[in-house]
């Protein structure tokens, strides 16, 4: 992911500044939303065209595109069933995000597993209020050591 993006200046003007961290707050509460209510159309829609989302932990997969992260959200929604994001702290500075989590879920494709992991989404916002890139941060060694330690939950 070799693009760097880079903020616009702050528009001129009274109150400026403060709107534009809170379009960049609102898109973040709004992408957090819809996927917690596990809605895959509202959750593309926060992104931007050309979203950019990057995976720290080996697990996870890096995809460009709105089209193409949307084609992956419906198999994501169905194998993380419950999925659940508790916000713990979300900062924000112009129109860079930093979102920490819990997140909670049963893994489906592994006996219905139930996995509880604590990441960080790192946000880029556009000025149409969409995210343009996310950054991923979470632990894969722990999501293995529990789906390894899970008893299967089928049935």
């Amino acid at each position: 992911m070799g693009r760097v993006l880079t903020t616009e200046p702050c528009p001129a003007g009274p109150g400026a500044a403060a709107r534009v961290e809170e379009r960049t707050r609102a898109a973040a509460l709004r992408y957090l939303g819809a996927l917690n209510r596990h809605d895959a159309d509202a959750v593309a829609a926060c992104v931007a065209a050309d979203f950019v989302s990057e995976h720290t932990s080996a697990l996870g997969r890096d995809v460009t595109g709105r089209a193409a992260y949307r084609e992956r959200l419906d198999g994501f929604l169905a194998d993380f069933a419950g999925l659940r994001y508790e916000l713990e702290d979300l900062v924000v500075r112009d129109v860079r995000a930093v979102l920490a989590y819990k997140m909670s879920f049963r893994l489906v494709s592994a006996g219905n597993a139930p996995v509880r992991v604590r990441g960080v989404f790192r946000l880029w916002v556009d000025a149409d209020g969409l995210i343009a890139r996310r950054v991923d941060y979470w632990d894969g060694a722990d999501v293995t050591r529990q789906l390894a330690e899970a008893p299967s939950q089928q049935g």
